[in-house]
């Protein structure tokens, strides 16, 4: 029951028409302290024995990515609908299972973005969706820290339990925003190098964080940079970072170059709402508009569009997700092979 799992809890718990009726977490006094704090009677350390609760209509799995596969795939089979932490999978072929057992069982399986929930990504959206920036064409997004491993020797730096670094914890909010705003265009081409050179030289791990797991390992990258071609012509530059030498803290953002005009939001140590500034010409004069959009609902939007979906049969079958995780895939597969991996 970490940061996510207590997110997620916390929506349902603030949601009209939901009951929070059960949760399954191996942290017993964190699980405790969670279950009195919305008044769940059945607390349980097994997620197996939770799922034997024939009266569950919907469950999140927020847990390490390599129990996201078995613990979906479980659910979807007993007849739940599905809220998956990101990313959806550790690798393609997982994710793509998890998008089968949705369609073969008719239920929802949606993945927990909620990046693209934030008051300033939505804002930027609906300027490019307004056309005022012309038909974007190079977009560079990120997400960086200095000294952010989530604990050196986790689960999260194990590849075997995590699937990935930065690029599959952090980047891949960084994709899935940065495509969104882009409006979804394939991806037809990937260049990309990963790094790990501080990680394994001890430098970098988080002074907040206490994640658990994980055998003292780290055999995942710190640092990858990923060149995307769009089909529609366009170019996606995405970076991200747990540890590097630079800005002490915590940084992300995009930046977009349009025909009409150009965009850039800045977000520093999570606050709640980012800088963001629009660029554009009026009449042969550089024009800078500073917008004030407002917080985002977080998790609290993901869920509530979840159950919408649940309610009233919305398409969610995590294709979307599926798809970064194939995008990942090929970067890592790029980096490794040091080539240009082309998608069918």
């Amino acid at each position: 029951m970490g940061w996510a799992g207590h997110q997620h809890a916390d929506a349902y718990a603030e949601l009209p028409g939901v009951e929070l009726a059960g949760i399954a977490g191996l942290e017993e006094p964190v699980r405790t302290a969670l279950a009195d704090r919305h008044g769940v009677e059945r607390h349980v350390a097994d997620w197996e024995e939770l799922l034997e609760d024939d009266t569950l209509d919907v469950v999140s799995v927020a847990v390490p990515t390599f129990l996201h596969h078995p613990i979906t795939i479980a659910a979807l089979d007993r007849g739940l609908h599905v809220l998956c932490e990101k990313p959806i999978a550790r690798t393609v072929e997982e994710a793509q299972s998890m998008v089968e057992a949705a369609e073969r069982n008719d239920r929802v399986l949606d993945v927990a973005f909620n990046h693209r929930r934030r008051g300033d990504i939505e804002t930027l959206k609906a300027v490019v969706d307004s056309g005022r920036l012309g038909r974007i064409y190079y977009a560079k997004a990120w997400w960086m820290r200095r000294t952010g491993i989530p604990t050196a020797g986790s689960w999260f730096t194990s590849h075997e339990q995590a699937g990935g670094g930065p690029l599959l914890d952090i980047g891949i909010h960084v994709l899935d925003y940065a495509l969104y705003l882009l409006g979804q265009p394939a991806v037809t081409t990937v260049s990309a190098s990963t790094y790990d050179l501080l990680g394994t030289a001890g430098f970098g791990s988080s002074p907040t964080s206490d994640k658990t797991g994980g055998g003292g390992r780290f055999d995942v990258e710190d640092l990858a940079s990923a060149f995307l071609r769009l089909e529609d012509g366009g170019t996606l530059l995405v970076e991200s970072s747990w540890a590097a030498h630079r800005t002490d803290g915590d940084e992300f953002g995009v930046t977009l170059f349009g025909t009409e005009g150009g965009a850039d939001l800045r977000v520093v140590d999570m606050e709640p709402v980012g800088t963001l500034k629009v660029f554009t010409d009026e009449h042969g004069v550089a024009a800078e508009t500073t917008f004030s959009p407002p917080p985002g609902r977080g998790h609290t939007a993901v869920v509530e569009r979840f159950l919408e979906r649940v309610r009233d049969g919305g398409d969610a079958d995590g294709r979307t997700a599926a798809e970064l995780a194939k995008i990942v895939d090929a970067c890592y597969r790029s980096a490794k092979e040091r080539r240009e991996v082309t998608f069918a």
